[in-house]
C-alpha cells in the first residue's frame, strides 16, 4: 500500500508502522520489499445506497449530524440497516470540530439543582428566515429534560417558562442555575449578583436559591449546554411545523421520548432517575400564579397586545386605554383588571392576526357622536323688546316743563 511505503520512508519500523495500521507486521514487510499494490476489491452494495442523497441533504441543508435520529427518520423510509454504516458514510460529511478543552465534570445530589438557559433557532418560511426561541431546562440529577419555544425570551417569558418547567417536573428543586442573561442578572457588585428585580422576587416567592456561573465558564452549566446542542442538532433539523403551538406539541414529544432513552453519562433512563430527585412541593394559590401575568395597556379601540396578535375586549365593563393583567396557560388567554376576569380568549399562535371580539363595539357610540358632544358649545339667551319713549315724557315724569 502507498501509505506503508510512505511511513518507510520516514523512517518507522516494520512494528511501528503495522502498529499503527493494524496490520500485520509479515503483510507490512511484503510491501516495503516491493510486492505489487493489490488491486481495490469492488464494493458490495449497502442497504443504505438508496438513501446517500437524501442523507447528504440533511447534513448540508438541515445541518443533521446525529446518526441516531437519522436512522430513525429513515427507517421511516424503508431503511432495515443499522447505525454503524450510517455513522461511517456521515464521518467524512461532519464540519471540522472547534477546539474544546477538558472540564472536569460537576455531580449534584437529588433535588438539588435544576439548570436553564436560552438557544436562538432559525426557521424558512417562504424563503425567508425568521427566528424562534427554545427555553430548555434540565434536572442536573435525573437529567430530565423540558423545552418550549417562544417568541421572545424578557423576563416576563422566562419566568411562565420556569413556571411551566417546574410543573413538568413535578416540584421545585433547591436552586436554579443560569448563565449571565439581564433578565435575571443587572451586574456583580464585587462578589455580590445583583438580580433583575421581578427574577429576584420570583426565587423569594417560591423559595428557590439563584445561582449563576462564573464569567466566561458556561461549563460550569454543561448539563443544560449540552441538551441545547442535542436540541439544534437533533430535533430541530428539518422539523415542519404549521405554528408554535404545532411547534410545542413536537418538542414535548421528542421530550417524552428522550426522556425514556438511556442517558451516555448516567447509563439509566431520566425518568427513571427521576422518582429520587425528591423535589419540593409546587407552591398553590396566589404566591404561584401572580408571576404568570404580564401587564398590558388596552388601546382606545379595545385591542391589547399579546406575542405579535391584537385581541379585541369587549366594550362592558369598558377597559379601553386602561392597563390590564394578561395570563396565558393551556392555550387560553385570561385578561384581568381590579381583581375582576374580564374575558377569556383561545390564544392564537400565529403573530400579525387581528382577533375582534363579538362585543368589542356593542356600547361604543359612533365617532361622529363623540366628535358632536366634545365641541365647545355657547348658549343665546331672549333678551324682551325696550320700549322707546320720547324725551317730553321723561320730562313730564321728572315734572319739568319742556322749553318751546
Amino acid at each position: 500500500m502507498h501509505t506503508i511505503h510512505e511511513l518507510a520512508a520516514q523512517g518507522m519500523s516494520l512494528h511501528a508502522i503495522a502498529r499503527q495500521l493494524g496490520l500485520a507486521r509479515n503483510t507490512v514487510r511484503k510491501y516495503v520489499r516491493g510486492a505489487a499494490v493489490p488491486a481495490a476489491r469492488p464494493t458490495k452494495p449497502q442497504k443504505l445506497d438508496p438513501f446517500k442523497d437524501q442523507i447528504r441533504r440533511w447534513v448540508q441543508e438541515d445541518h443533521l449530524l446525529n446518526c441516531v435520529t437519522m436512522r430513525d427518520r429513515l427507517r421511516a423510509l424503508g431503511y432495515a440497516g443499522g447505525v454503524s454504516q450510517l455513522k461511517a458514510f456521515v464521518q467524512p460529511l461532519r464540519p471540522p470540530k472547534a477546539g474544546r478543552f477538558p472540564v472536569r465534570r460537576y455531580e449534584t445530589p437529588p433535588g438539588e439543582q435544576l439548570q436553564f438557559d436560552w438557544g436562538e433557532f432559525r426557521y424558512d418560511q417562504n424563503g425567508s428566515y425568521h427566528k424562534v426561541f427554545g427555553f430548555t431546562a434540565v434536572l442536573s440529577y435525573s437529567r430530565m429534560r423540558f423545552v418550549v419555544f417562544t417568541k421572545r425570551c424578557d423576563v416576563a417569558t422566562l419566568i411562565r417558562c420556569l413556571l411551566l418547567s417546574c410543573e413538568y417536573f413535578g416540584g421545585l428543586p433547591r436552586t436554579m442555575l443560569t448563565d449571565r442573561m439581564k433578565t435575571v442578572l443587572l451586574e456583580m457588585d464585587g462578589t455580590t449578583p445583583v438580580w433583575n428585580s421581578v427574577f429576584a422576587d420570583f426565587m423569594a416567592a417560591i423559595g428557590v436559591a439563584p445561582r449563576v456561573c462564573r464569567a466566561y465558564t458556561p461549563q460550569t452549566k454543561g448539563k443544560v449546554e449540552r441538551s441545547v446542542g442535542i436540541i439544534k442538532h437533533s430535533f430541530w433539523p428539518g422539523v415542519c411545523f404549521t405554528d408554535l403551538d404545532d411547534l410545542n406539541t413536537q418538542a414535548r414529544a421528542w421530550c417524552e421520548q428522550r426522556n425514556r432513552q438511556i442517558h451516555h453519562t448516567t447509563h439509566q433512563r431520566p425518568i427513571d432517575r427521576w422518582t429520587d430527585e425528591g423535589l419540593q412541593p409546587l407552591p398553590r394559590g396566589f404566591s404561584w400564579e401572580r408571576f404568570a401575568t404580564e401587564e398590558r395597556k388596552v388601546s382606545w379601540d379595545g385591542y391589547l397586545s399579546y406575542d405579535g396578535v391584537l385581541y379585541g375586549l369587549p366594550s362592558d365593563p369598558p377597559s379601553a386605554g386602561s392597563t390590564v393583567q394578561v395570563r396565558a396557560q393551556h392555550g387560553v388567554l385570561s385578561v384581568w383588571r381590579a381583581g375582576q376576569l374580564l374575558v377569556s380568549l383561545a390564544q392564537r399562535a400565529r403573530s400579525g392576526e387581528v382577533v375582534t371580539h363579538p362585543d368589542q363595539f356593542r356600547t361604543v357610540a359612533s365617532a361622529s357622536a363623540h366628535r358632536h358632544a366634545a365641541e365647545p358649545l355657547a348658549h343665546q339667551v331672549v333678551v324682551a323688546p325696550v320700549a322707546r319713549r320720547a324725551l317730553a315724557d321723561y320730562d313730564q315724569l321728572a315734572q319739568r316743563e319742556v322749553a318751546p
